[in-house]
């Protein structure tokens, strides 16, 4: 949380205060997300923004004027969550540790989560998983259809030190095992990372 705090003090509202290196990537994983939704969605299906920062996910739904999607921001920082109801006093923002207060966050059709799990920074990635794996329990027992997240691919030309390189066998036992085998990977969008939509 210090770290994307960090960042926001120093770069401001963009997408280098939400530590994502460019511009047009940021975009990119935010259609990603979305696509999760599977079609034909009801008129409406509520979305929790799980690590929403400074909600630019909300403002990509807005500038692509995307309809029926009712949109709530959760986030462990309180600056963010400041500023997002500065920016969007009309939507729900939650101020929540899903892990220390479960409770305190409610059920949703659908829970995005992106870049919650990309960068693991000083923990080892033992460490990282045991987080990752509780915070997916978390979030998916509160999802009523299903849930999105993004993690770095092992098939990069290098690895960083301070990313979450997850294995796609590592993922696939964890999701089989604990949660469902309904599931899928997306791997399409010409960034090093990939995507996971989970279903109940």
């Amino acid at each position: 949380m210090e770290h994307y705090e960090a960042c926001l003090a120093k770069h401001g509202d963009t997408h280098l205060g939400m530590d994502w290196p460019n511009a047009r990537d940021a975009e990119t994983r935010y259609r990603v997300m979305l696509e999760v939704i599977r079609k034909p969605a009801p008129p409406v299906v509520s979305l929790l923004d799980f690590g929403c920062g400074a909600s630019h996910l909300y403002e990509y739904i807005n500038a692509k004027s995307l309809r029926g999607i009712e949109y709530t921001g959760l986030d462990l920082s309180q600056k963010f969550i400041e500023l997002s109801r500065k920016k969007f006093p009309q939507n729900s923002y939650i101020w929540a540790d899903i892990l220390e207060d479960p409770e305190a966050v409610p059920s949703f059709d659908y829970i995005v989560m992106n870049g919650v799990f990309t960068e693991k920074r000083g923990l080892t990635f033992e460490e990282m998983l045991a987080y990752f794996e509780r915070i997916l329990s978390a979030v998916f027992a509160k999802a009523r259809m299903g849930i999105t997240f993004n993690v770095m691919s092992k098939h990069v030309d290098w690895e960083r030190d301070d990313l979450f390189h997850l294995p796609f066998d590592t993922l696939a036992r964890f999701l089989t095992s604990s949660l469902t085998r309904n599931f899928a990977m997306r791997n399409d969008y010409d960034l090093y990372e990939y995507t996971t939509y989970v279903y109940h």
